[in-house]
């Protein structure tokens, strides 16, 4: 035995099945003119949450730039040490 089955994890994990998807689209379709009330009555309201959601699902979220390196401090490494 080389115990590759005891690797973990892999049975569970990934994405829902599509039938399991299909039946949580079932059960929630109708709501959506509720949901979609609701979310027109804060957006109108003003609700920040609801204005910021509108927009991310109207146009998209916003580019994100992430600094993994540096932690936003600049390199002084002078170019000579790199080779």
């Amino acid at each position: 035995m080389d115990g590759r089955k005891n690797n973990g994890g892999h049975k569970t994990a990934g994405r829902k099945s599509k039938s399991d998807e299909q039946k949580l689209i079932e059960k929630l379709s109708p709501m959506e003119d509720t949901a979609h009330n609701a979310l027109r009555t804060n957006v109108e309201a003003g609700e920040a949450w609801a204005v910021k959601l509108f927009f991310e699902y109207m146009y998209g979220k916003p580019k994100q730039s992430v600094d993994h390196t540096t932690g936003g401090d600049k390199l002084s490494i002078p170019v000579s040490k790199w080779v």
